[in-house]
């Protein structure tokens, strides 16, 4: 029988600084991507920057009917709440583009909504007058039992 053996030299590297080495190769390799990665960042901000972010402040609003009160009185109240609601929206929140208050009312237990009130920004500040940008419903007389 025979036997065949053969010798490899190498070298032996002690662990201790390949586990250094490649820590270093680590770092390196991290700090070159965020070299490049900030630089490529500002670049797409300078190109297209992000939108602000705008929406529509919603709010619904129930008012009771007060006693021996009429639909028009009713009414002028409404309109009252919504023209605060309306400004409060604008001014608390910055980002509000558009403002939708819908107030609905409450007489001898029956309840519906009385006016719609939607309007931007730039037409609240040319014309902040409610009843220009209300939408006023015909039937709430009726449904809240005014005419009886």
């Amino acid at each position: 029988m025979f036997r065949i053996s053969t010798q490899q030299t190498f070298s032996v590297i002690p662990f201790l600084l390949i586990g250094q080495v490649g820590k270093k190769i680590r770092i390196i390799h991290g700090g070159v991507w965020l070299l490049l990665a900030i630089p490529l960042w500002l670049t797409t901000e300078a190109i297209a920057p992000q939108i602000a972010q705008a929406y529509t402040a919603r709010v619904d609003l129930l008012i009771d009917s007060l006693p021996e009160e009429s639909y028009e009185t009713l009414l002028r109240r409404a309109e009252a709440a919504a023209r605060a609601t309306t400004q409060r929206s604008f001014d608390q929140d910055i980002l509000v583009t558009e403002v939708s208050v819908i107030i609905s009312a409450q007489n001898q237990g029956a309840i519906a909504p009385i006016l719609s009130l939607e309007v931007s920004r730039p037409q609240w500040r040319k014309r902040p007058d409610p009843q220009i940008w209300t939408i006023y419903f015909q039937t709430a007389r009726y449904l809240l039992l005014f005419d009886q």
